[in-house]
């Protein structure tokens, strides 16, 4: 077996199954303390997680042979994103895998939060009645606030539409022509909050919506507004609840997820309030959907590995386009001309400016990056890849220039790099010609082809008789056979470039020697 993963939480065993049948290695391993996850962490390739495990930034530096982290649901906030996009990791995520559970659950609290099911339930089965005093609300006829109109949002949208409820949201990034499929009225929030009998919240926990709905904006809260978190904890400034509760400013809320889970002992005295309804982050929680994340993480995880897809990649789109039959030539073009690059640059160069024209343009962010890749990967013995390849270039200050043209050129494909003024090489094109043939095209305007690939001398030099004599004769002394050469010349400035394709590779020192001839600069020996 070729690949090996911690399934760290517990997980539906179809999880393991689908690896099996991949023919990927599984240990499972729950409750691991952290000092146990670092010490364990570096023999595999993969690890699965759900809420319970923190993949620490420590865990994924010790972590020298783990690819991707794959997380079994949907939050993501037990994940350091970054620390894995600096280490090259991907992090994959289930997005689809527990939407009708999550929305059938929250649907559920509406209701429970609605009729005080929970605190009547809790009556009855201690020897109570008392029905006056659970008398509840009708949902049918009151107006549902959604915040995120997501896939989760869009469900609980019309099922709860079903109970007869008028539904407005809020959703920066929701388009007008969804809202109107959905028969949602989208708003801003502040007046979303103040129109609204009910308020439910479907986003992530970003600084933007942390404390969304707090004391501090209560004063914007319609009287009697009832509140709904199955998302996740902190959106809802729980803390601020009890105040908000007792004066009457929020009827109720029901909360099934936590800034700390489980709760502390501050959060409990909270959650003791009688008008909180609250479950144990039971949101993802059924049969079925613990079973499809378990069965589609394993999948995703598994395609990655063999490079076949990075669905549910959360840092890893250029990893994931590179899957696209159409880029994949550019992409080693990029890679390669990144290599090539790195070789001819000036010491500590840091500025770099790459234009992409034709069919390179819709590419061009991924294709930075597989450039850096190529330089960095001649820099450092660090694991660059297409997923770190920026936190790589931000960490020595490199300053990148990204342009897209639609000029017309001899090459309809071309990526063309810029080094900047004082570099010996300025202006360096390159194209593919066909199945893995990637060529220079252009250095500096001289019109020249250099193949991207294997033992390569090139220089410039005085344009006069017996300069290519002289180094062909040097290095038959040194009984390397020239496999191909490439000359561009400006007659006007008696100046061309010369590029010698090698069979084998030339000592530092034979190099040196023809660094010395009369009439030669700019000399470099470029290994790809």
């Amino acid at each position: 077996m070729l690949y090996k993963v911690l399934i760290c939480d517990n997980v539906d065993p179809l999880c393991k199954k689908v690896f099996d049948e991949r023919e990927i290695e599984t240990v499972t391993k729950t409750d691991l303390s952290q000092d146990e996850l670092i010490n364990e962490i570096s023999e595999y390739d993969g690890i699965v997680v759900r809420s319970g495990t923190k993949v620490t930034k420590k865990v994924l530096e010790a972590a020298s042979n783990l690819k991707v982290v794959g997380r079994a649901g949907v939050g993501v906030d037990n994940i350091d994103i970054d620390a894995a996009t600096a280490n090259g990791v991907i992090v994959m995520n289930t997005p689809d895998g527990n939407t009708i559970s999550t929305a059938e659950h929250t649907c559920g609290m509406i209701l429970a939060l609605s009729r005080n099911i929970p605190v009547a339930v809790n009556k009855v089965k201690n020897g109570g009645w008392d029905r006056k005093k659970f008398q509840g609300t009708e949902v049918n006829g009151k107006t549902l606030g959604i915040v995120g109109l997501g896939k989760i949002g869009s469900e609980v949208t019309q099922r709860m539409q079903a109970f007869g409820m008028d539904v407005k949201a809020y959703d920066p990034y929701a388009t007008e022509e969804k809202a109107d499929e959905l028969g949602v009225e989208l708003m801003e929030l502040d007046d979303l909050l103040g129109e609204v009998n009910y308020l439910t919240v479907h986003t992530p926990l970003t600084d933007k919506t942390k404390g969304l709905i707090s004391r501090d904006n209560a004063d914007k809260l319609k009287k009697g507004i009832r509140l709904i978190n199955c998302a996740r904890g902190g959106i809802i400034e729980e803390g601020d609840l009890p105040d908000l509760l007792d004066e009457g400013i929020v009827a109720g809320a029901a909360l099934d997820v936590y800034t700390e889970e489980p709760p502390n002992d501050e959060l409990y005295k909270i959650l003791k309030h009688p008008k909180i309804v609250c479950t144990p982050h039971l949101g993802a929680s059924t049969e079925e959907a613990q079973a499809k994340v378990a069965e589609q993480v394993a999948r995703q995880m598994a395609d990655a590995f063999e490079n076949k897809s990075y669905k549910g990649s959360l840092n890893g789109k250029s990893i994931a386009l590179s899957t696209n039959k159409e880029v994949q030539p550019y992409l080693t073009l990029a890679e390669r001309l990144g290599a090539f690059v790195a070789q001819i640059a000036p010491e500590h160069a840091n500025r770099f400016s790459f234009e992409y024209t034709g069919n390179c343009v819709p590419y061009s962010e991924v294709l930075t990056d597989a450039v850096l890749k190529g330089i960095l990967t001649q820099q450092t013995d660090k694991a660059v890849n297409l997923v770190n390849a920026r936190v790589f270039a931000k960490e020595r200050g490199f300053k990148l220039q990204e342009t897209t043209s639609s000029e017309t050129r001899t090459f309809n494909d071309v990526i063309k790099i810029k080094l900047g003024e004082d570099a010996e090489y300025k202006e360096i094109w390159a194209t593919n010609f066909g199945d893995d043939d990637y060529r220079i095209v252009q250095i500096d305007g001289f019109p020249i082809e250099i193949q991207l690939g294997g033992h390569i001398l090139m220089y410039k030099n005085i344009d006069k008789p017996g300069m290519l004599a002289s180094v062909s004769t040097d290095l038959a002394k040194q009984d390397i056979n020239i496999a191909s050469l490439s000359l561009g010349r400006n007659k006007e400035r008696e100046e061309a470039v010369t590029a010698f394709l090698l069979d084998k590779g030339v000592e530092t020192s034979e190099v040196e020697k023809i660094r010395d001839m009369e009439g030669i600069t700019a000399l470099r020996y470029i290994d790809i």
